[in-house]
Parts: C-alpha cells; sequence; structure tokens
C-alpha cells in the first residue's frame, strides 16, 4: 500500500493496462479531507499538533465480495480509487502474485530509482567539514 499510495494515477494505470479487471462498487469515496499530523518535541516530549495535511480515501467492493481500502496524500481521487481496487485484488490469491509482479514490483523499483538518485545528487553536495579542520 506504501507503494500504491507514493505512485501517480496515471503510473498506476499504466501498469495496469491489459489487465482484466472485476466491476466494483464504491462503499466510501473517494472523498477528500484533513488529518492532523502530531509529532513530539525532542523524540520523547510531549505531543504537539505539527499542523494539517490534505489525504483522500476510498473504500470499495469488488463482484467477488473483496473490500479495499486506501489513503492517499494530496486530493488526488483517481489515486485512490485504484489504490483501494488493488488493495481488494491482492486479497485473491489467484491474482496476487501476478499483479504484485506486474503492477507493484515495477513501481517500487520506479520509487527506489528515483530516491537513489536522489540520494546520489545529494551526495555530490556533501562537505567534509573534518578535513577542512585538519587543513589549518
Amino acid at each position: 500500500m506504501g507503494v500504491l499510495a507514493h505512485a501517480g494515477a496515471d503510473a498506476i494505470e499504466d501498469r495496469l493496462a491489459g489487465h482484466a479487471l472485476p466491476g466494483y462498487r464504491r462503499l466510501r469515496g473517494p472523498e477528500t479531507g484533513l488529518v492532523m499530523l502530531r509529532g513530539r518535541a525532542g523524540g520523547d516530549g510531549a505531543a504537539f499538533n505539527l499542523g494539517e495535511m490534505t489525504i483522500t480515501r476510498c473504500t470499495l467492493r469488488t463482484e467477488d465480495g473483496l473490500v479495499g481500502h486506501a489513503y492517499v496524500a494530496g486530493r488526488d481521487a483517481r489515486q485512490a480509487e485504484l489504490a483501494a481496487l488493488l488493495d481488494a485484488l491482492l486479497q485473491d490469491p489467484a491474482r496476487h502474485d501476478a499483479l504484485h509482479e506486474a503492477v507493484i514490483a515495477p513501481l517500487a523499483a520506479a520509487q527506489a530509482a528515483r530516491a537513489a538518485e536522489h540520494a546520489r545528487r545529494a551526495a555530490a553536495t556533501r562537505v567534509d567539514f573534518l578535513a577542512m579542520a585538519t587543513m589549518r
């Protein structure tokens, strides 16, 4: 679900192309709202309200009776609906492996590649302060 929460609706739809998807009925949403983010001062202090974040949630039931839920950051209703559908379909043992291989694994690999590229570019700006201290 974390992979689907970080993937855009277009990326999910692209990976689902060619898969026969069952019909489904929305039980809730997709609907957008706010959640309060909480934090702790110093990691062990009293909790405080950090701020609010927009989320979209969706719950649906497939024709097979499987229920899927999804919460995604932001206002992308289609992403929440597709994530909820995949949550339901991944519960079906007959579909799980094929959907994981065709949708989840490629999306996870793409997200890992983006994270590695981001880390690589950030590492290029690293300054070794110890080396600067020994130059005196």
